[in-house]
């Protein structure tokens, strides 16, 4: 939460929920992929226009992220960015690790799906 204060600041969390069909992956960064019966915890985020540009120039919208429309709790549509496939995977480093891990704690969620997309990513690696 406090990285999106920096980002965007104004911004305000709106709630939590359970991406479905798609698993956490780390390529160095953090993204999603599809997954028959996966799930992903994603914190949910008010934002307006200046804040998605600026979210855009961070992400590296549209060379090294995509947005993909979603469905959130109440029925309206929000945006997530997901990595571009044809970006080579890399390690992820533990000070990375922690952020994202400090992320989950922030929303409540379970840091099992961290450590099992590490797991993964590192298998990958060996």
């Amino acid at each position: 939460k406090e990285q999106m204060q920096m980002r965007c600041p104004g911004a305000v969390p709106i709630g939590t929920m359970l991406l479905k069909g798609f698993e956490l992956q780390f390529k160095g960064p953090l993204t999603i992929k599809k997954k028959n019966g996966g799930r992903v915890p994603i914190g949910v985020w008010q934002v307006n226009e200046e804040h998605e540009r600026s979210l855009d120039r961070y992400e590296g919208f549209p060379k090294f992220y995509y947005k993909k429309q979603v469905i959130i709790p109440g029925g309206k549509t929000s945006f997530i960015y997901i990595m571009n496939e044809n970006m080579p995977a890399r390690t992820c480093s533990r000070s990375y690790y922690d952020i994202c891990a400090k992320g989950y704690e922030d929303f409540g969620f379970d840091v099992k799906y961290l450590n099992e997309a590490l797991k993964r990513s590192m298998e990958e690696f060996e």
